[in-house]
């Protein structure tokens, strides 16, 4: 029983608590409800702005020029001409293209600012240009012939139109001596023989020749295969007639080697065939001409004769 009464005063104690806490909840909401605090509005969120970097006020470097390449690396001119030498500038985008050129021996040849060489006298010299910003420079070997020589893009040129003095007497040129020599030699070993039919001539020796030719059938038929004196090739010592003087012979082994390896060794066909109403001669397939491995390369490669490639003419002048 006492167990009994204990427990209904426990139940008794707890809800009488419980009706407490209610009660007093109430007021403390209304309570805050009639205190509220103000919330303050937030910030602006908006990113600060941010001041660009001032941009570089120092100019960019000047672009030098790199190389100069010059038409040409070495080459002859005719004594007493004038002859306008030029060059390539790189990079494209060089500041300042402007050249300077000099000779080192201008009792030989002396050249303008504007790249006009005038050939002095008979001999050597080197033509340099150099850019004026001081980045490159380059050299031209150069060459003045002898007096009453004509040479063309660097080619000492002698037909029916320009002729040599009667007193250029050269002999056999060294160059081409080596350089038909090895041919020869390159020759050999694919069992192909090559010799010299005919090689450097005096202007009185061709003068004797051509005199006979003209005695046994005339000048017309004479002047289709043998220079007057002063005209022919062998004069200059960069000539030669090879093996069997014939037309026979550019259908041979022989000629057709020379026909196909000659410009590798610095030599042309000079009377190639059907090219006679341009180069005054009749078809020649033992007669080739010295111009240097350069030369004769691009020579060959147009496919042109001489007087084609050179755009000149070949003609006795009448009178």
């Amino acid at each position: 029983m006492k167990r009994i009464i204990s427990a209904l005063a426990a139940l008794f104690c707890l809800a009488a608590l419980l009706c407490g806490c209610s009660g007093g909840g109430t007021e403390s909401s209304t309570a805050a409800e009639s205190t509220s605090i103000p919330v303050p509005e937030p910030e602006s969120s908006a990113p600060e702005s941010i001041e660009p970097e001032p941009e570089s006020s120092e100019p960019e470097p000047a672009v030098l020029v790199g190389e100069i390449i010059p038409a040409v690396a070495e080459t002859t001119v005719s004594h007493g001409s004038e002859t306008a030498f030029t060059a390539q500038v790189l990079p494209e985008n060089a500041a300042d293209k402007t050249l300077l050129w000099e000779s080192d021996d201008e009792s030989v040849a002396t050249v303008d600012k504007s790249g006009v060489v005038t050939a002095v006298s008979q001999g050597k010299c080197r033509i340099t240009v150099r850019s004026a910003d001081g980045g490159a420079v380059s050299d031209i070997a150069l060459t003045v012939g002898a007096p009453g020589l004509t040479y063309i893009q660097g080619i000492l040129v002698v037909n029916k139109t320009y002729s040599l003095p009667a007193d250029y007497d050269p002999g056999v040129d060294p160059e081409a001596k080596a350089a038909l020599d090895k041919m020869f030699d390159d020759a050999a070993k694919e069992g192909i023989k090559l010799w010299v039919a005919s090689g450097y001539r005096s202007y009185s020796h061709q003068n004797s020749l051509y005199n006979n030719y003209v005695a046994r059938d005339g000048v017309a038929a004479a002047d289709r295969y043998s220079a007057r004196p002063g005209h022919s090739e062998h004069q200059t010592g960069l000539a030669f007639d090879v093996n069997w003087l014939d037309i026979s012979f550019g259908e041979s082994r022989e000629g057709k080697w020379i026909s196909e390896n000659g410009w590798k060794y610095g030599f042309i066909l000079r009377y190639m065939k059907e090219t006679e109403e341009l180069t005054g001669y009749m078809y020649e397939p033992w007669h080739i001409r010295y111009l240097g491995t350069d030369a004769a390369k691009r020579v060959y490669e147009s496919g042109l004769c001489l007087e084609e490639y050179l755009n000149i003419t070949s003609a006795y002048a009448e009178g």
